[in-house]
């Protein structure tokens, strides 16, 4: 099957965001069952060539869009030059399929492939009515965002939803529940495992988070929860390069509550942290704290269970599909942090508990979200928007 992939602001050449690995690694089971994938993202730097075929297989486009630098805008005013380059490139050579990552990239996609009778199957990753929701509204994107994707959802062939909790939002928004798969995100089960180093630590017992350092992701929730965790470290990973936390408002605001509750000394921000020494700082925590507000996909708690971490996550969107409370780690209430304490604390005293949860949480993130399996599900759903075959009839 030809694959058109359109990640519009997250490049799968730089996997260090949840959309950015999800597309790159996304692409690369489908690029290994043996698909022809193209993806699509603007070109946001001058040493980029038009053109790049990725180790694994896929081809990344770079659409000359815009000004070579980051936008921040939503939509961004070049959406409309991507948008034209998308239709002269499908006019001479049809995908059978395209799959948008993020509402600026279904509306990119909607429109160039009106023209052509090519299906489009749309990600959201986030909903700005969620968002909304969670946030204060000038952090949740604009006003027209909430109109346009529910102009999406109804024009798409297909909506694919991360989790259980975003199809409930997707129907109250109008797109019909016919037209809703789930298929969550995945994980890299060669490079997530329980084998091998974990990070080096003290002699404190450690838990640990990781994600964006904005304030939906409730790292603070988890700050507060450890005055009841003696002699234990929260590592938070994430945000800026090491050097730069200085410069990061919530990497400060973080601090600040943390030296008002008492627990500085046990609060680590560490910044940035790559793909390939994700795992060691995972492995080397007793458990990983998953506090976020609201949260679409589940990664965090995933890349925790494949090696072999206990998880104590909020009992939030795609968290709750990640982890089975009282099987691969505790649920507990969002915005809690009496919960999450209460749930770290029985961990951290009982370590036949927290071996038990990592095997069953390293076994679960196998066999259900290794990306071959999401690749494998995620073509079925394209499957689904391809016209029915004629059965012919003998006659005679």
């Amino acid at each position: 099957m030809k694959i058109a992939m359109v990640s519009e602001n997250a490049s799968p050449l730089t996997p260090l965001g949840g959309q950015n690995v999800h597309v790159a690694e996304l692409s690369t089971g489908l690029a290994r069952a043996g698909h022809d994938v193209t993806v699509y993202t603007r070109q946001n730097g001058t040493d980029q060539p038009a053109v790049v075929r990725a180790p694994a297989g896929y081809r990344v486009v770079h659409v000359p869009a815009g000004p070579l630098r980051q936008s921040t805008a939503e939509p961004p005013p070049h959406l409309g030059e991507f948008t034209t380059f998308l239709e002269r490139q499908w006019r001479t050579g049809r995908p059978d399929v395209v799959h948008a990552h993020f509402w600026m990239s279904g509306l990119a996609s909607v429109l160039a492939a009106r023209a052509l009778d090519v299906p489009v199957v749309q990600t959201f990753h986030t909903l700005g009515v969620v968002k909304r929701r969670q946030q204060s509204v000038e952090d949740a994107g604009p006003p027209e965002r909430m109109r346009l994707e529910r102009l999406i959802g109804r024009q798409a062939a297909r909506v694919v939803a991360t989790c259980s909790d975003e199809v409930f939002e997707l129907v109250r928004m109008g797109v019909a529940r016919s037209r809703v798969s789930v298929v969550p995100g995945g994980v890299d089960i060669e490079r997530f495992t329980p084998g091998g180093k974990p990070a080096r630590r003290g002699p404190h017992h450690r838990i640990a988070a990781v994600g964006r350092l904005v304030p939906r992701k409730g790292f603070d929730i988890a700050i507060a929860a450890l005055p009841a965790l003696p002699g234990t470290e929260l590592v938070v990973a994430g945000g800026p390069e090491p050097g730069r936390l200085a410069e990061d408002a919530e990497a400060r605001r973080l601090l600040r509550y943390a030296d008002r509750l008492g627990v500085a000394d046990r609060v680590r921000l560490v910044g940035q942290v790559g793909r390939a020494d994700m795992p060691a700082l995972l492995r080397s925590a007793d458990a990983v704290v998953c506090t976020a507000w609201y949260e679409p996909s589940g990664l965090v708690p995933l890349e925790a269970m494949a090696c072999g971490v206990p998880v104590v996550a909020a009992a939030v969107g795609g968290l709750t599909d990640a982890v089975v409370d009282g099987v691969t780690g505790t649920l507990v209430p969002p915005k809690r942090p009496d919960a999450v304490a209460a749930a770290v604390r029985t961990l951290l005293a009982d370590p036949a508990l927290r071996d038990a949860y990592g095997i069953a949480g390293s076994d679960r993130a196998r066999c259900r979200y290794s990306w071959d399996r999401i690749a494998d599900d995620t073509y079925r759903v394209y499957q689904r928007t391809m016209p029915a075959p004629v059965i012919g009839t003998e006659t005679g």
